[in-house]
């Protein structure tokens, strides 16, 4: 009999729209790009609802918010941004949407390179492909756990647990990077992209990037820049030129032709790909992009 009222008393509830406190209501969370918001996934795990307000092979340096975006943001209760300049439109986006948001810097802590380059890109806060290098990836990590605990403290052992195994992970990715580095002949370690957003890569493990267009894909690169470039290549005999998901693979096919140096392929540098691309996590990012550079350079 008291099953029986219970199974009535709930399709009462649920034709009245009340559903009982099973289920807890996600957070809602942004970021800014697909790698931001893959990060954000890793620690929030089951507790966090996440979108990305670049998509998957998106550009975030030309990206153009659209009045979807600000309602996205005005329904979230946690936005994660990159900083350092690489947003440079998310500023008015947030006082559009007048979200009531934590706002939250993923980069805090990490000490910008210079950007290289100079090709008349305002960067004036360095480079911002911070997550380029692994161990900057751990400290996004820290701080995307910090912030969830801090707004969700309900949660705070999920978040600590998801943090700390994907920790571990990027252990282990940031060893198979040294040990594929090492394997690279010394002279061998000279490559040209298409814009520079590997600063960080270099930094951390020693191989050098030429780029023409700077760290930011929003203008071209001049004749002159290219002209370098070239020239560069033929005296430097840099082995391999290789393209990137997020630019126009004309250039790099020019530097190629006039120069003799092989395209290696597609490197991902500032998004993701889709599920059926070859980087649809950050970690797939860095594995594909390590095994790419291993095949044209090792010789």
């Amino acid at each position: 009999m008291l099953n029986r009222r219970t199974a009535i008393a709930a399709i009462l509830l649920a034709s009245l729209g009340v559903t009982p406190a099973v289920a807890q209501e996600k957070l809602k969370a942004v970021a800014t790009f697909s790698i931001l918001a893959d990060l954000v996934k890793n620690v929030g795990g089951d507790k966090v609802e996440i979108i990305s307000l670049v998509p998957p092979n998106g550009d975030a340096h030309v990206y153009s918010p659209s009045p979807a975006d600000a309602k996205k943001l005005a329904d979230a209760q946690i936005v994660f941004i990159n900083g350092l300049g690489f947003e440079g439109w998310i500023a008015r986006l947030v006082k559009s949407s007048a979200t009531k948001a934590n706002v939250i810097v993923a980069t805090k802590g990490i000490k910008p390179l210079k950007a290289a380059g100079g090709h008349g890109h305002n960067h004036d806060v360095g480079d911002p492909h911070a997550w380029q290098s692994v161990a900057n990836a751990k400290v996004y990590v820290a701080n995307i756990r910090d912030a969830l605990v801090a707004k969700d403290p309900t949660n705070k052992v999920a978040y600590e647990a998801n943090a700390a195994a994907y920790l571990g992970k990027l252990d282990v990715l940031d060893k198979e990077v040294r040990e594929a580095i090492a394997r690279i002949p010394a002279d061998r370690r000279r490559i040209i992209t298409t814009h520079d957003a590997f600063g960080y890569f270099r930094s951390a493990y020693g191989v050098e990037f030429v780029a023409p267009q700077g760290v930011s894909t929003d203008s071209e690169a001049s004749a002159k820049d290219v002209a370098r470039i070239i020239t560069q290549v033929r005296k430097q005999k840099i082995p391999a030129v290789f393209l990137e998901n997020v630019s126009d693979p004309r250039l790099l096919s020019r530097i190629a032709a006039e120069t003799g140096a092989k395209l290696g392929g597609i490197l991902y540098s500032d998004a993701l790909t889709d599920e059926k691309g070859d980087a649809p996590t950050y970690i797939d990012l860095i594995r594909h992009n390590i095994r790419t550079l291993s095949a044209a350079l090792v010789g």
